[in-house]
């Protein structure tokens, strides 16, 4: 009995194998969006660990400090210190922009961390080469994602850090490398005005004819002095003793403090369901594309080499084979094409995944599903020539 797949491997195979090369280099490309979308999920819960928190304490009413900007006094954390379950607690500022070593410029979240020692809410939880932030002032640990190496000077805003340390998959939600470098730093490269606006304002200030008639002593210095400083922090760190429950904690801290705090499954539900929903949806829509356009060219691809193989399906009827069996046989041959496409899809995913600017994550349950998928995909799509085939009159084998 004549295989139409074995038939087609042996007498077309160059065809039928850079066939299934091109579908493979179209699943490829599916599986890599799948691992976009896994990547980005896994930068997330990245951010969360390695930020060594329980609970987020952020401005009122803000989804802080990740999804919204969130501002709080640097003072804030020495009331939460004094809540009932509280073991730690630090302010953290985050700042997204631009790095610039020599004549690189590099994306990154720019982390301030308080003074303390490696373990502290904030600090990276460990370092592939160099040491810990030392000193209170313009030193800085960066991701190896940066590109930045030890004792590379970097340029933050007006001042120069030198790199100490290197850590790893330490990055924003966003896939960004993260510069860690001490707190009173950061808070002058976020909140600190130019100098031109620092005096501009200085200026509008003693023009102020509120102040000129209040004449207290001291008072146009003291508004002066306010508008230098930063005291200002984005969110402030909290690990909790043992025993004590997250959410009775956050519930403490909201009640007294004014403020509104995130326990982890809260924080993992603002970065995954909101920060990253639109680009979620889109990669869905990509895959749903992808799979329709997989689909169509398995179809055209079997309708094609059905067609051309119309006499040997009429033999087959004329000898009395069923139909069952010539549909079987139609559909073997889409499976394997679609079995084909998937071993390269795969090893293409894997070969070019590293290369890719995002974090790309292949994990094993995606292939599975992917695999079933083009399983799925080319069993469907056989129909359109297995309905052409049974449509063969059996005198064409005669008539031919």
């Amino acid at each position: 009995m004549i295989s139409l797949a074995g038939r087609d491997i042996r007498h077309e195979w160059g065809k039928y194998v850079f066939t299934g090369i091109g579908l493979g280099l179209l699943i490829g490309v599916t599986l890599t969006m799948a691992g976009v979308y896994r990547g980005m999920v896994d930068d997330g819960k990245a951010l969360l660990d390695n930020s060594g928190a329980e609970l987020w304490v952020v401005q009122k009413e803000t989804l802080g400090p990740y999804a919204e900007p969130s501002s709080l006094n640097d003072d804030a954390y020495r009331s939460i210190l004094a809540v009932q379950g509280v073991a730690q607690a630090a302010n953290v500022t985050y700042l997204t922009m631009q790095v610039r070593s020599a004549e690189r410029d590099v994306r990154a979240m720019v982390v301030g961390i308080a003074s303390g020692e490696a373990g502290t809410p904030g600090w990276p939880p460990y370092l592939v080469a160099g040491r810990q932030i030392t000193r209170s002032h313009y030193e800085a640990v960066a991701d190896v994602a940066s590109g930045f190496a030890l004792g590379d000077r970097v340029r933050i805003r007006r001042n120069f850090y030198t790199v100490v340390g290197l850590t790893r998959r330490m990055v924003s939600s966003g896939g960004d490398p993260m510069v860690f470098i001490p707190l009173k730093d950061a808070q002058e490269a976020q909140f600190l005005k130019d100098n031109d606006a620092v005096l501009q304002s200085r200026r509008r200030t003693s023009e102020n004819p509120a102040f000129n008639r209040a004449g207290v002593p001291g008072l146009l210095d003291a508004v002066i002095t306010s508008q230098s400083r930063n005291p200002y922090v984005n969110a402030v760190l909290v690990r909790l003793r043992p025993g004590y429950a997250s959410d009775d904690v956050a519930e403490s801290i909201e009640r007294w403090q004014r403020l509104t705090v995130y326990t982890r499954p809260e924080m993992e539900g603002i970065l995954i369901g909101k920060l990253i929903a639109t680009s979620a949806k889109q990669i869905g829509m990509f895959l749903v594309i992808l799979a329709i356009v997989s689909a169509a060219i398995v179809a055209f691809i079997i309708y094609t080499m059905t067609l051309g193989k119309i006499r040997e399906i009429a033999v087959l009827k004329l000898i009395g084979t069923r139909n069952r069996t010539i549909a079987s046989m139609i559909m073997q041959q889409a499976l394997g094409l679609g079995l084909i496409g998937f071993a390269v899809g795969k090893i293409a995913a894997s070969f070019w995944a590293p290369f890719f600017p995002k974090y790309v994550l292949l994990i094993p349950g995606d292939t599975i599903a992917g695999f079933f998928a083009v399983v799925v995909i080319c069993m469907l799509a056989s129909l359109i020539a297995i309905r052409a085939a049974l449509r063969v009159d059996p005198a064409d084998a005669i008539g031919g």
